[in-house]
């Protein structure tokens, strides 16, 4: 299992929003919390479902597999359209969606999935930088919304916390649309990531397994900074002064 070393960037928070350094601290410590089941590793240090991302996005949509160039093909040919969206404008499709089948990935959805409702509004803070940011992005077939997903954005590193697609219209590729359209959307607005990643790979069935894979994401071991660079050392001076109050 190959390793890298991600830098969550977190000093860049320091001018944005608070919220942005709220979460990314609570992302890092609950990655390196002890795992519930196998106490002596890290809850997401181990098996991240990772893609190093090559330098263009035409070498990402090259290095995929096939079969996702074929999905997002047929996406777009079937005139399905990828933006980012106001999520909150769309909270009775995002309901629509999530109830449009009981059954995902072989387990039951949950209950407020099922019902149908809209959906609750999300907690949605603007960025003021491109470092850090926590991103919506919508399919749209004919001006419906068809597919959601959001994401973290956090120094070097981009995670997918969701993503969803109508069932009705899964067999358009709008899934695979929205995860090459967001890896798309980091090279041309958040050139600074280079690690993008779906959850953990082994906790997933191997159906699951096999559609990471399709998109590049393998399992890596991860060792996580809040900062790769080092605080300034204090001079000799500055040490006596601070010594002194």
């Amino acid at each position: 299992m190959p390793s890298v070393t991600v830098d969550l960037m977190h000093a860049a928070t320091s001018q944005n929003d608070p919220f942005f350094g709220r979460i990314v601290h609570e992302f890092y410590v609950d990655a390196n919390r002890r795992h519930r089941k196998l106490p002596f590793l890290r809850r997401f240090t181990h098996g991240v479902a990772l893609c190093v991302l090559p330098s263009s996005f035409e070498q990402y949509f090259m290095m995929i597999d096939a079969s996702a160039r074929r999905n997002y093909k047929k996406a777009v040919r079937e005139g399905c359209t990828f933006r980012p969206i106001e999520i909150n404008k769309h909270l009775a499709e995002i309901g629509a969606i999530r109830s449009s089948s009981d059954v995902r990935q072989g387990k039951l959805v949950p209950e407020h999935y099922r019902s149908g409702e809209p959906a609750k509004p999300f907690d949605v803070h603007r960025s003021l930088c491109r470092s850090h940011d926590y991103v919506y992005f919508g399919a749209f077939l004919h001006d419906n919304l068809i597919g959601y997903a959001y994401a973290l954005i956090a120094g070097e590193f981009c995670g997918i916390e969701h993503v969803l697609g109508h069932a009705e219209h899964l067999s358009l590729g709008v899934v695979p649309q929205l995860i090459i359209s967001m890896a798309k959307n980091l090279y041309e607005n958040h050139p600074m990531v280079k690690y993008y990643a779906y959850g953990s790979y082994f906790g997933a069935a191997e159906t699951m397994r096999r559609f990471k894979r399709k998109f590049g994401f393998l399992p890596h071991r991860v060792r996580w900074l809040m900062n790769a660079q080092p605080q300034p050392p204090i001079s000799a001076s500055a040490a006596l002064i601070q010594g002194g109050q």
